[in-house]
């Protein structure tokens, strides 16, 4: 029976090894002269699925001929596909109209005179069909020819731009990209109106074929940049591209460090300021979040009101944005480090109410930080994946708990309350590089715990280093300040006059940097009183 048993499993593995997958019949699968064998070829690769059309039927010229039409119903527009492709053919007299026609230029004939169409193409495999069926587009395939007539005809449901919660501005425009596509592509080239801005197709992804597009400016970007992102991108080899945090972690230079070199935004005039300043984008098919490389790290702290405003209140908004951000990081490092080690350096006063608020605490003062930030992190965790009309109540259930109930019961202290909140608020200014704030706060809450501000400061040290070595696509991670490029201070802690910025950053592009012709300061008008001199 075990012999038996074997012999029968080794000839169904030998059958299955004989029969062809779809995949190795779109390998080697051409497109036939003859219509029956090409519908029996895509019947065989796509009959299974309930919303294929099939659609066969006759025209005619010196005899009848069949034609037939593929698409998919959910990802094509039906009514399209009959009134612009399938009532032409039907309603074509060909023996009229078209007295040269034959059987030998008919596939000419329906491409430039019959369909009422924008965009046409033609494809010899099948391989090319499926992709271009699968993408939502209709295969129209005439008896006697080995080419297909593939018509854009997309009309899935897609979200209308709308303003982007992750990325809002009380001043400047409020659209945002979509998951389709074309549609962010226009919404690039509806801010940037010049024939050197190129967008160039590229598909990722074995089995989802995701439609990616570079986008760049011919004569600003850098070509060598350029060129590195294209290699990049083809040599990415895997199954599946579903939004664009694939690319940016299989394309990003340091994967293993916790500092972001890909920058990411919502915002289409973001990234066209981007692209204006030399950088390369990389759209993605069916995600809003488009690409920027390269990305330094000062553009963490920058946001596109900015450059709305007048230039003296951003660049303290810019500053107050860098204290946020050394305050997240630290305040809970500093605290424990102050309090374990250096109690000399706080006040007598205040270093008494602190002892009275942690003496019923029975924890030390490193685990009462890393417990209450453990509660911090899943409170905002469950604000975010909450519905908003759940989540919005999170925050009031969090400062009961852990507010008043977490110190009433000892568990936690006031103090230590009063430095989670500060930290936490802190990191809702910087939200850009949450992930790196997150871990980079508990390596310092750790080595506080350990070694005092010593730990605090060997921690700075060593995060410093590691920056000072990362690069994005060539240009260093923490330019313009190391290296030091004096020039590019204008817009990096502060923001300068757009009068005074008319140079491009010299460490994303070093050859193309003027951008406006005039660098002096704007004169007011004259006042003209009536009198004239004599």
């Amino acid at each position: 029976m075990f012999k038996s048993f074997r012999f029968s499993s080794k000839t169904q593995s030998e059958k299955a090894s004989v029969q062809p997958t779809a995949g190795q019949i779109c390998e080697h699968h051409t497109i036939k002269k003859s219509i029956e064998t090409n519908i029996a070829a895509l019947k065989n690769l796509l009959g299974k699925n309930d919303d294929v059309v099939f659609r066969e039927f006759e025209t005619f010229i010196e005899r009848p001929t069949k034609v037939f039409l593929c698409y998919i119903s959910t990802l094509s527009n039906s009514e399209y596909i009959n009134q612009y492709v399938a009532k032409p053919l039907l309603e074509a007299n060909f023996t009229n109209n078209h007295k040269s026609v034959s059987t030998e230029n008919l596939l000419q004939v329906v491409k430039n005179h019959v369909l009422d169409v924008g965009s046409l193409t033609e494809v010899s495999s099948v391989d090319d069909v499926l992709t271009h069926i699968l993408s939502g587009q209709a295969a129209l395939f005439i008896d006697g020819y080995d080419t297909v007539l593939t018509i854009e005809a997309q009309g899935f449901e897609a979200r209308n731009v709308t303003e982007p919660d992750t990325e809002s501005v009380v001043r400047g425009p409020r659209e945002g990209f979509t998951e389709n596509i074309e549609v962010n592509t226009g919404l690039i080239r509806r801010k940037i109106i010049n024939s050197n801005l190129i967008f160039e197709k590229l598909t990722l992804g074995k089995q989802t074929k995701t439609k990616i597009r570079i986008a760049y400016i011919e004569g600003i970007a850098n070509e060598k940049i350029v060129e590195e992102v294209k290699r990049r991108l083809q040599n990415i080899n895997i199954d599946a591209i579903l939004e664009s945090g694939y690319i940016e972690q299989l394309i990003e230079d340091h994967p293993n460090s916790i500092f972001p070199t890909v920058g990411n935004s919502e915002k289409p005039d973001i990234i066209a300021a981007k692209l204006l300043e030399g950088r390369v984008a990389i759209l993605c098919n069916g995600t809003p979040f488009v690409l920027t490389v390269p990305h330094l790290f000062i553009e963490n702290l920058q946001v596109s009101e900015d450059y709305y405003s007048r230039p003296y209140f951003a660049s303290m908004i810019r500053l107050l944005r860098l204290l946020a951000l050394f305050l997240t990081v630290t305040t809970p490092a500093f605290y424990v480090a102050l309090t374990s080690y250096h109690h000399a350096m706080i006040p007598t006063v205040l270093l008494t109410t602190m002892a009275a608020s942690e003496e019923p605490v029975p924890f030390p003062v490193l685990v009462e930080t890393l417990l209450i930030g453990t509660a911090f992190e899943l409170l905002r965790e469950a604000g975010v994946r909450l519905p908003r009309p759940v989540g919005s109540a999170i925050s009031i259930v969090g400062a009961l708990i852990i507010g008043e109930g977490a110190v009433q019961a000892g568990i936690v202290s006031a103090p230590m309350v009063i430095a989670m909140a500060l930290t936490g608020i802190s990191s809702f200014i910087t939200p850009a590089i949450n992930d790196a704030v997150v871990i980079s706060r508990l390596f310092f809450v750790i080595l506080a715990g350990v070694l005092g501000l010593y730990g605090v400061l060997i921690g700075f040290l060593l995060i410093l280093a590691h920056m000072c070595s990362l690069r994005s696509f060539g240009a260093p991670y923490l330019a313009p300040h190391a290296p030091i490029i004096l020039r590019e201070w204008r817009d990096t802690l502060i923001r300068a006059p757009l009068w005074k910025m008319n140079l491009r950053p010299q460490s994303i592009n070093w050859d193309r940097s003027e951008r406006q012709g005039f660098n002096q300061m704007p004169q007011p008008p004259r006042q003209d009183n009536g009198s004239e001199e004599s």
